[in-house]
């Protein structure tokens, strides 16, 4: 990737930008290390629903005041939370970064958590669940990670309990932040034409005099109990399938071949071989895709597809085949030649995006320390052999290592 700059501030928060000179708009945003694997199973749904309520209302702003900030100026506010980050982010035309940075740095830091906005936003919630609840396709990932990580945090929905959701306090929101985050586990990241200088001076002025009472000493607890499961539930119009297990974490250098094998098998190009076998070949499914999800300390690999009831069978049974083929046998040079292209060119196209850039600035600076160059990557596509991957495919596809979700009509 093009040039990047970095800096701590004096209380730990780190800053990271990149400048580009062809765009009048800028991408920001800020990443917290924390997440739904930091709760527990009596405060499960709080991460997310404290992302909710950051919206709501801080020392200086109501929540009318933050949803119109950036609207007015026809710029864009978000947020989102998963299993280790929860991310507050924008995009705003270069005279109103600065609004936004105020913007981002009062709702992550300076929430007043409104007791009367807590009580609608309970109900809000509740009918979110409903709503997945109501939509069993939608809930397919979240049902397959129960199965891989059992009762381990990081096998809770996000969305979390009915029950815990209901009893929320403004005071667990603040024990959940106070005990979960400190300066190290936070980044801000920007793309756009701004000066590195002018992005400090700023970052100084909204995040440099946050301070953080306690330093954490909580621990993720890693999972290291994978057991394969076979699981029917029903029901819904179309068969929907879930297959996968246990994978490499962030941390583990086998990641690399393995997302090289993921992308190969299930990727988003019409020629991986999932889609070439039971799509193009046998017309069982519309899609078909495999995905490799690594964590911290963890990770999975998931296919998922959607088929009559009558094809489910056959559709496992063809799925199956591909994982033996790349278990037993090495891909040929010219095909690992082609794979290793179009990875890197979906790479490339990928950061053509400004948005994708900011993203992958923040989530890298967070998971490894650094922000690694495109180069720096397609070095290390290009150094994995047809033996590694024949390798990291022996040690995840094992069919007794592999579980299975199945949604019936």
């Amino acid at each position: 990737m093009k040039q990047y700059n970095q800096v701590t501030l004096s209380n730990g928060i780190r800053v990271v930008h990149q400048q580009l000179s062809h765009t009048n708009i800028i991408h920001c945003g800020i990443f917290l290390g924390i997440g739904s694997r930091d709760e527990t199973y009596q405060n499960q749904g709080i991460a997310h629903f404290w992302e909710h309520m950051a919206f709501k209302g801080t020392k200086k702003r109501t929540s009318l005041d933050i949803l119109t900030a950036l609207d007015a100026v026809g710029g864009e506010l978000n947020a989102y939370t998963d299993k280790e980050k929860i991310v507050f982010f924008s995009s705003v035309r270069l005279p109103y970064f600065k609004r936004a940075v105020d913007l981002l740095s009062d709702i992550a830091f300076h929430s007043e958590l409104p007791a009367k906005e807590l009580n609608k936003e309970k109900s809000v919630i509740l009918e979110e669940m409903s709503m997945y609840e109501d939509n069993p396709e939608d809930s397919l990932q979240d049902e397959f990670e129960k199965i891989i990580f059992g009762s381990h945090p990081m096998g809770m929905n996000i969305l979390g309990r009915r029950e815990t959701v209901s009893q929320f306090q403004r005071k667990d929101f603040f024990n959940f932040f106070e005990s979960n985050l400190q300066a190290d586990k936070i980044v801000f990241s920007c793309v756009g034409n701004i000066s590195f200088a002018e992005v400090e001076k700023i970052c100084k002025q909204y995040f440099g005099k946050i301070k953080f009472k306690n330093k954490v000493t909580t621990k993720r607890i890693q999972p290291t109990t994978f057991i394969a499961q076979q699981n029917l539930l029903k029901p819904i119009k179309q068969s929907k399938v879930a297959l996968g297990g246990e994978a490499f974490s962030l941390q583990n250098q086998e990641r690399v071949p393995f997302f090289m094998l993921t992308n190969l098998l299930g990727g988003p190009g019409m020629n991986s071989r999932l889609n070439l076998s039971i799509r193009e070949k046998h017309g069982y499914v519309y899609a078909i895709d495999a995905h490799f999800i690594p964590y911290s300390d963890c990770g999975m690999f998931a296919i998922f597809f959607g088929t009559e009831p009558k094809q489910v069978k056959k559709c496992m049974k063809l799925v199956h085949q591909e994982l033996e083929k790349l278990m037993d046998k090495p891909m040929l040079r010219s095909e690992l030649t082609s794979l290793k292209e179009q990875i890197k060119g979906q790479m490339a196209l990928s950061e053509e995006n400004n948005l994708n850039v900011m993203m992958m600035m923040g989530r890298s600076l967070l998971d490894y320390n650094r922000v690694p160059s495109l180069t720096e990557v397609f070095k290390k596509i290009d150094a994995v052999t047809s033996k590694q991957i024949q390798q990291v495919a022996q040690q995840v596809f094992q069919p007794e290592k592999i579980s299975t979700l199945i949604m019936h009509p």
